[in-house]
């Protein structure tokens, strides 16, 4: 009754069985189930894969190609720790702080992607002291993506082996919460430098690949600050 639809109607658009839905019912439906911004994106997502044409595009969302300037960029921010990623997770680059601060993860061979890291080595749990946080959020970002494209072969393998090798994250996949990442702050406690009290920012780069920069910086004349100076100063004596 709020959405101003029928029963039959909302019962076809929960099932994923209502192609062609207009956009007129879907803001209907976001204002009666009061839904944020992020949530009414990954809805109207949802409603536009059920379109005519949307599984064909299966091999879009694959592991992008970052622009040369991109890895310059990184290597210029020598103040915090820089990582550049796919929108599933998949590390395309990083600073000299960056894979100091995420040593273990840089440690393993191969292509590496910061969801296995996060839910597969135990070491991210240590590096991470409020880990059930970083992970429902890696979890909410996926499910917002797989809105976005839910075909992506990529992304469906990614999500396939984490449900099966890691029950929390396959409890959370199912709750189908999605929620932006853009500032913030994170613990992190690392092997070397100790505590790391670090604020963080989360950006786009408007290429239309679906690549971010995940940059963490703490204010000048702080621990945390100093911190990060000498995981720059190991980070450059390791490079000589």
């Amino acid at each position: 009754m709020l959405a101003g639809v029928s029963v039959e109607w909302y019962t076809r658009l929960e099932q994923g069985r209502a192609k062609g839905v207009s956009e007129e019912v879907l803001f209907g439906v976001a204002k009666a189930l009061q839904l944020d911004q992020t949530e009414r994106d990954h809805l109207f997502s949802l409603a536009h894969a059920l379109g005519p044409g949307t599984r064909r595009r299966s091999s879009a969302g694959e592991v992008p190609t970052a622009r040369p300037n991109l890895h310059v960029l990184l290597e210029t921010i020598t103040g915090g720790a820089a990582i550049m990623l796919s929108e599933y997770g998949d590390v395309l680059g990083a600073n000299a702080i960056g894979r100091a601060l995420y040593a273990d993860m840089f440690a393993v061979p191969g292509p590496l992607n910061m969801p296995k890291f996060i839910f597969l080595d135990p070491a991210a749990r240590t590096l991470h002291p409020d880990w059930e946080e970083v992970a429902d959020t890696v979890i909410a970002l996926l499910r917002a993506a797989a809105g976005r494209n839910p075909f992506a072969r990529s992304l469906t393998d990614l999500v396939g082996e984490l449900c099966i090798r890691s029950d929390y994250f396959r409890t959370g996949w199912a709750t189908q919460n999605v929620h932006p990442l853009t500032t913030g702050h994170k613990r992190f406690h690392h092997k070397h430098v100790g505590d790391l009290n670090l604020d963080y920012e989360y950006l786009n780069v408007a290429d239309g690949q679906g690549i971010f920069i995940l940059t963490y910086f703490a204010k000048q004349g702080t621990p945390a600050h100093d911190g990060l100076q000498l995981l720059a100063a190991a980070a450059q004596l390791a490079q000589r």
